[in-house]
């Protein structure tokens, strides 16, 4: 039984976000730090620099992801700690490097009390995680799990049309597949909320239950081109017109489900998209989300049948499933370590679901894995406008601290 309980340096780990924010700041106070651009490279330096100087063994794998691990009393499969230092165009400063950051200050918090971990820690650092330059998202452990094909990612190219290979080999992140996280006791995330439900509800941390299984559309709608002007209101075949009758059903029919479930109709496009033409294409999307997937089949249900509906203003319907996935449901036991780790430092919390994918999602299907949200001021993400309080941050990280303890009780 420990004597005291462990907390971070508050101080040095707000440093230490201050820092990684320069390798891509931009002139709003974000950060534009694409996967595998200069900039990720300046930070991966800088973190490589860092777990050495604890001591730490840096090995890099065949997919550019970096693990930094602190050894153990005993040679056994690690406790990860981790996320992303990639971030989206003109994005915040806490997304993805929180979680990368809740590790490397937690190994210096046993570092400076000289705790001896009973098993090893690694902190990772998991390439590609926003698909912002390279798609899709999550690519890197898309991979370690066998979701998505090596082969085929390494030929994602971005814009001016270089891929993920060269970009890999170009700032000297290619290493060696044998270096891949293929077992861990735990794989540990803290990530901002991106959203506003802790902030709305006073609450600090969220333990993060799953993340949502979800569903998406194509919605294509055909119908005739005439003159705007020229044309009776009765004769026409309004492709506009029909896709938002489709919409205005369909938000009807869907606000009927469970108040949990989120829908976005998230991209349109009209042809000829010409002011005195009448429009006689629109293509559009559907994505839904939800935890049940009994909630998510009557989404696909009603989808369906809508496109089955005889009246679509005389136009023609058609609807394609893009893809879908399944909830993923994180470890139990894990998730109420995390719980309980917040009552015992009496932060406020509350167990939650995730609607955005994180690489915690893949790495669930072969490792006990869990994550921890802490609140988005207003609930941004994505944006240069994207905000955590330091003492948030702070308290985050004290949750996986504590969690990590326990888990390390535990292997003694």
């Amino acid at each position: 039984m420990r004597k005291q309980k462990l907390v971070i340096n508050g101080e040095r780990l707000r440093k230490s976000l201050e820092q990684f924010a320069v390798f891509g700041r931009t002139e709003r106070n974000g950060v534009t730090r694409l996967a595998l651009s200069e900039e990720d490279r300046l930070a991966r330096d800088h973190f490589v620099s860092c777990c050495k100087e604890l001591g730490m063994e840096v090995k890099v794998d065949d997919m550019g992801n970096i693990y930094a691990t602190l050894a153990g009393v005993e040679d056994k499969p690690p406790i990860v700690i981790g996320s992303h230092l990639d971030s989206v165009k003109k994005g915040g400063r806490f997304d993805g490097v929180l979680g990368v950051l809740a590790g490397l200050e937690i190994v210096r918090t046993l570092v400076d009390h000289q705790v001896k971990p009973q098993v090893p820690i690694t902190i990772v650092n998991v390439t590609n995680e926003e698909g912002a330059r390279f798609e899709p998202s999550m690519m890197a452990s898309g991979v370690l799990s066998g979701k998505f094909d090596k082969a085929a990612m390494m030929e994602k190219q971005d814009t001016d049309g270089i891929t993920f290979r060269e970009a890999l080999d170009e700032i000297g992140y290619a290493g060696d597949e044998r270096n891949r996280l293929t077992e861990a006791a735990a794989f540990l995330e803290l990530h901002i909320e991106q959203g506003p439900v802790l902030e709305s509800e006073g609450l600090t941390v969220g333990v993060v239950e799953c993340v949502l299984g979800m569903v998406c559309y194509e919605i294509e709608v055909n119908g005739e081109s005439d003159h705007a002007g020229t044309t009776p209101m009765a004769m026409r075949k309004d492709a506009l017109f029909a896709a938002n009758h489709f919409i205005s059903k369909a938000r009807q029919q869907l606000n009927q489900l469970d108040p949990e479930l989120v829908y976005t109709m998230g991209r349109m496009n009209v042809w000829p998209n010409i002011h005195t033409v009448i429009p006689n294409k629109v293509v559009f999307t559907l994505e839904a989300r939800h935890k049940d997937a009994e909630e998510i089949r009557r989404v696909e249900e009603i989808v369906q049948g809508i496109a089955t509906m005889e009246d679509h203003e005389g136009c023609e319907v058609s609807v394609t499933k893009l893809w879908g996935r399944d909830t993923v449901w994180f470890d139990e036991e894990i998730c109420n370590m995390l719980e309980q780790s917040a009552k015992s430092l009496d932060y406020p919390y509350k167990r939650m679901v995730s609607g955005a994918g994180h690489d915690a999602q893949f790495l669930a299907s072969y490792i006990p894995s869990a994550m921890v949200f802490v609140r988005s001021i207003n609930g941004k993400s994505h944006c240069e406008e994207e905000l955590t309080t330091w003492e948030d941050c702070e308290k985050g990280v004290n949750v996986l601290l504590e969690t990590v303890m326990t888990m390390l009780e535990k292997q003694a």
